[in-house]
């Protein structure tokens, strides 16, 4: 009988030492701070620019990148690294506000990290983000609630201190579709829990 436990446990450490080998091969998301570049996130990463270009389906080259951006960091050939999950570049009180991005003649070096518009929503994630801007600022730009500021009633540290319509779409977005997948799935959230 304790040999059957004892082959059992040895069986099931190495099925979960497996499991532990897949994750730990999985490719690195790094979220981007302000002032990184996908040259100094592929030097910090021991990859190239192109293996992160091509990951995420980058456009310009690689020349426009947001901050709270979510980019796959793969090696140099594509295939999976095990570097940490996130990079530190800045500290919260440090950060300066982000950058704009490089001119053509800087084509090769790429540009630093900043905000700018989203492109709008299709469809119905086009009807959800109207909705949640109708419910949380009635579509205000300058609501304000405590902490919480704007058409989307986003926490004031979120928008980095730029407050203009056009950060504030940004923003609303890019936490929107990184949290909930879509703006119909941060509607079916907010629905659920009164809040998103």
């Amino acid at each position: 009988m304790k040999i059957k436990q004892a082959l059992l446990s040895t069986v099931s450490a190495g099925a979960l030492l497996s499991i532990g080998t897949v994750v730990a091969n999985a490719d690195t998301n790094v979220t981007v701070k302000s002032g990184d570049t996908v040259s100094t996130l592929a030097a910090a990463n021991n990859t190239t620019i192109d293996a992160i270009v091509n990951a995420n389906h980058l456009q310009n080259g690689g020349n426009l990148i947001f901050v709270d951006q979510s980019l796959v960091i793969p090696d140099a050939d594509g295939a999976s690294t095990t570097t940490s999950a996130q990079q530190t570049t800045t500290s919260a009180a440090t950060a300066t506000p982000a950058q704009q991005a490089a001119p053509a003649a800087a084509a090769q070096q790429a540009a630093p990290a900043q905000q700018a518009a989203v492109p709008a929503a299709s469809g119905s994630d086009a009807a959800a983000k109207a909705w949640i801007a109708a419910r949380e600022s009635g579509g205000s730009y300058t609501a304000t609630n405590g902490q919480y500021y704007g058409k989307y009633q986003l926490s004031l540290d979120k928008l980095h201190g730029d407050l203009s319509a056009a950060n504030q779409e940004a923003v609303a977005t890019q936490y929107a579709t990184s949290r909930y997948g879509s703006w119909a799935g941060a509607q079916a959230a907010w629905q659920s829990q009164g809040w998103w």
